[in-house]
């Protein structure tokens, strides 16, 4: 299907242009302790939200890691302050995503490297800097029929969203080149 198809159906029915349902932020660091303090501050900083710690699920000894033992922090935005968050991040990367960064689903992915590349982000030497993994999901109206408690029901197949859709919405709204 070309992108002018795409829009066009999109005009035609209101319920199968997609929207932006979350935005996942995670920030690694492989240990507890100051490091992931240091970690949260600057995604509490960044995003206006208190970051929730994720455990190791197993042992790795060779790095040091016990199960059980906190070693990511991780913000979801929903709404308007995930797409303000993402336009702030997609600087970063001069708005352009590799095909790659797709998955079937029509959701992506990508990874920045240094936290202070972001607009209005300050080096403080005292936390550091850290990369982090953002991770976008998209939905379509209705889509909530799939996961709700009650009367749960299946999704059509024309329903289902695909990746030249979401490279299309990803383009339109938020300017974002596809390479």
């Amino acid at each position: 299907m070309s992108e002018d198809e795409i829009r066009r159906r999109w005009e035609e029915n209101p319920m199968l242009k997609p929207r932006i349902e979350k935005v996942v932020v995670n920030i690694s660091v492989g240990k507890s302790g100051e490091p992931l303090e240091k970690a949260s501050k600057v995604l509490k900083d960044l995003t206006g939200q208190t970051p929730c710690k994720r455990k190791a699920k197993k042992t790795i000894r060779d790095f040091g890691i016990r199960r059980g033992e906190p070693i990511a922090c991780v913000v979801t935005l929903r709404k308007q302050k995930a797409i303000e968050f993402l336009k702030r991040v997609l600087h970063v990367v001069d708005y352009k995503l590799p095909k790659s960064c797709f998955d079937k689903h029509g959701n992506f992915a990508f990874g920045i490297k240094e936290h202070i590349e972001i607009p209005g982000v300050k080096y403080d030497p005292e936390i550091g800097i850290f990369g982090m993994d953002v991770c976008v999901s998209l939905s379509r109206p209705g889509w909530r029929v799939k996961y709700r408690q009650r009367a749960k029901s299946k999704i059509g197949r024309n329903h289902v969203l695909t990746p030249e859709e979401t490279m299309v919405f990803v383009k339109d709204t938020l300017g974002v080149e596809i390479v």
